[in-house]
């Protein structure tokens, strides 16, 4: 699927996808998924509807991709030396200010998904598998370096303690995710739990 929508996406600039992915994420944060049309995202970015469906394929695919174009750190790219470091550097790749913002769209996306499993498949595809991989690679360089057993149970569930702690800390302490709470959070649980 992701070589097809390489070759359906060839004719939009670099410049111009990002341009219509940060629409995209404004329209989301303004409106919600299912209030989200594709007519509203081609007035917004003056393009047209069958554009869009040419390039993206539908609404799903076209609001992962731009949430994974939203990344600002490729964590292939973060390698610190330790496992402490590596996790530190992934929980201040972005400010309290963006943390905030997706914290609560991820919230209505996890709501959205129940009702869309288009939705989920696509935020699989482009945001769940890579984020997986890329953890992946950032645990095994430590058990490489022996800062991790190889056989310790919580590495399956990284991802899992990361986003709990993203998504519920509004939740929970009524408060938005910040670079500091992450930190913390890395060091007191995260850690722990992979170098026990």
């Amino acid at each position: 699927m992701a070589g097809t929508a390489t070759t359906r996406r060839s004719r939009i600039t670099p410049e111009r996808e990002a341009e219509l992915y940060e629409a995209v994420l404004d329209l989301l944060r303004e409106v919600g998924y299912d209030s989200l049309t594709m007519d509203a995202v081609a007035a917004r970015t003056r393009s047209s509807k069958a554009t869009l469906y040419r390039q993206w394929g539908g609404k799903a695919e076209l609001v992962a991709r731009a949430i994974r174009h939203h990344k600002p750190v490729d964590v292939f790219n973060v390698d610190t030396g330790s496992l402490r470091g590596d996790l530190q550097a992934m929980a201040t790749r972005q400010d309290d200010c963006e943390m905030e913002q997706n914290s609560s769209l991820m919230r209505a996306l996890g709501t959205a998904v129940h009702a869309h499993p288009d939705l989920l498949a696509a935020l699989r595809e482009w945001l769940i598998e890579p984020e997986l991989e890329e953890l992946g690679q950032v645990v095994q360089r430590a058990v490489d370096r022996g800062e991790v057993r190889a056989d310790n149970a919580a590495i399956g569930y990284v991802l899992h303690m990361i986003i709990g702690a993203f998504v519920a800390r509004t939740m929970i302490d009524d408060e938005p995710p910040t670079q500091a709470f992450l930190s913390s959070y890395i060091d007191a649980v995260v850690l722990p739990a992979l170098v026990a």
